[in-house]
């Protein structure tokens, strides 16, 4: 299952989501698995905060198949332009994938691909859109060709 829905958030809170991202810090060493090297940077984000609340409660408001699932992971992955992280896939449970950026043009790239079946399914990273999908489908993320793309990993298994 990969599936998404657009306008995720109210603008208020997309607005906030924008800000929180351009203010944290990240770190460099994540890895897309035991034998890759590490590609991009990531920003945890704690139980404590307000992004964490907002969107376990709005993801489990608009997504039955994760009412009953508990979040492990969330944190904000940061891509440079022209980086190029590597297929992997999240384990089990349910993986959502919320696009963080202020604008998207269709020529700057920076969209989810996902081998599924034998094919290639991309989903564009539209501004306030959630992606979600089964944790055991192989994806990578693509950077956009001149700026930062941010995107927020809610984990739940």
């Amino acid at each position: 299952m990969i599936n998404y829905i657009d306008n995720f958030l109210s603008q208020e809170d997309y607005g906030k989501v924008i800000e929180y991202c351009l203010r944290s810090p990240f770190y460099y060493g994540e890895v897309d698995g035991p034998n890759f090297p590490p590609t991009g940077m990531v920003s945890e984000v704690s139980k404590e905060k307000y992004l964490y609340k907002l969107f376990d409660e709005t993801i489990k408001q608009k997504i039955d198949c994760v009412k009953n699932l508990k979040i492990y992971r969330m944190y904000i992955n940061c891509f440079a332009p022209g980086e190029n992280p590597y297929y992997h896939i999240d384990g089990e449970g349910i993986t959502c994938l919320y696009y963080a950026n202020p604008e998207f043009n269709i020529n700057d790239g920076g969209e989810t691909q996902f081998l599924f079946n034998n094919e290639s399914i991309n989903i564009l990273p539209i501004s306030n859109r959630l992606c979600f999908f089964d944790a055991d489908i192989l994806h990578k993320a693509t950077s956009f060709r001149n700026k930062h793309r941010f995107t927020i990993a809610i984990k739940y298994n």
